[in-house]
């Protein structure tokens, strides 16, 4: 079934602003017309919820109140105050589009889904919201959310995370978008995802849609959209090493592609088959810093789950009986426990370092529960 061809779409579109001009959630980023911001938050909502997102969008706008002020910064203290958000990557491409922007009068700056589209880090959905909400192109933006909205009022049976489903979707979207307030009907259609039609026990009774709904009509939303099982996500084991000497710990940066890149971490590795947790250290920083440890005590051990992954951490205490031969490469650093702060770090690294700046009989207690 296409929306599309109903003869009330018009009136759907209005029914839905209307609602929304009375229900709208008040978001810290919907009081600013400037691309900027309004950039910044569609970085910050992916895969982010909306309740985590509010605090980093007030700290980043305070601290790169400006798109020249965030390209200047080093890239370091962008991640820093990236630290806890998870997806480093949107950081890495949100810095390196700021220093492409930087470089463009404000004039120039896209203005359309197509252009922001060109930029590292923006997607389909990203690219078409900004342009919606800031320029007021007459684009459909296609969040999760948006999508299950459609979806149950299509009856829509098919996968709506394919390609066929979200080119269905997104022509029946584009039939919808009222020109003039195409970010309000894409914004009103997120939180009527967000706040009604939600994906679980949608209240179908205060929704403004509910008459034009097929899904509901049909006694069948709470089954649209089809959902794939997901996949088990593969659970790994890997270890971390507390090398300390004179007061000073020992952490290396990640490289600069893949997982965490260019954050900062505790040593180690993940243990071959067969392999010791303290055989694993021994030989990762051996191959990693040339540097030969002695594996002691496990301290601690941390569990973390990653969107595709889940990973168990056995951290040990260790003590170095040589010196790192790369002691003088700007990617490994001997610092003291007052200096972690100023590292961006990865969540199980952050509670290492969380974890020795605490006192002796807390770290002690701990140690049995590792």
């Amino acid at each position: 079934m296409n929306l599309a061809a109903f003869p009330s779409s018009a009136a759907l579109a209005r029914r839905l602003l209307n609602w929304y001009d009375r229900n709208a959630r008040d978001l810290p980023w919907r009081h600013s017309h400037d691309p900027y911001a309004i950039w910044l938050s569609e970085v910050l909502l992916q895969q982010t919820r909306v309740e985590t997102a509010r605090p980093y969008y007030r700290r980043l706008l305070k601290q790169f109140p400006s798109v020249r002020m965030l390209a200047r910064a080093p890239l370091q203290q962008v991640l820093k105050s990236w630290e806890g958000l998870g997806y480093y990557a949107r950081a890495r491409n949100l810095h390196r589009a700021a220093r492409r922007l930087a470089e463009t009068p404000d004039r120039n700056w896209p203005k359309t889904a197509l252009a922001w589209r060109r930029l590292p880090g923006v997607g389909a959905y990203t690219a078409s919201a900004i342009a919606s909400i800031a320029y007021g192109e007459c684009t459909p933006a296609l969040d999760g959310n948006a999508r299950r909205v459609l979806a149950r009022l299509l009856d829509y049976r098919g996968d709506v995370r394919s390609a066929r489903g979200e080119r269905h979707l997104a022509r029946v979207a584009a039939s919808l978008v009222p020109c003039g307030r195409a970010g309000d009907f894409n914004q009103a259609l997120m939180d009527l995802g967000a706040m009604v039609c939600t994906a679980r026990q949608p209240y179908c009774r205060g929704c403004p849609l509910r008459g034009r709904c097929l899904a509901f009509r049909r006694g069948v939303q709470e089954d649209r959209p089809r959902r794939k099982r997901a996949a088990p996500r593969p659970h790994y084991q890997d270890c971390a090493a507390i090398v300390r000497r004179g007061g000073r710990y020992l952490i290396r940066q990640r490289p600069g592609e893949g997982l965490l890149a260019q954050l900062w971490e505790f040593p180690g590795g993940r243990p071959e088959r067969g392999e010791t947790l303290a055989a694993c250290l021994q030989r990762r920083l051996w191959q990693d810093l040339e540097i030969r440890i002695r594996a002691g005590e496990q301290v601690l051990r941390l569990e973390h789950a990653y969107s595709h992954f889940r990973v168990t951490r056995y951290v040990f205490e260790c003590r170095a009986s040589s010196r790192p031969a790369r002691a003088r490469s700007p990617s490994l650093r001997w610092v003291g426990s007052a200096q972690f702060k100023d590292f961006p770090m990865g969540k199980t690294d952050r509670q290492i370092a969380d974890w020795i700046r605490k006192p002796r009989a807390s770290r002690r207690r701990e140690r049995l529960l590792a």
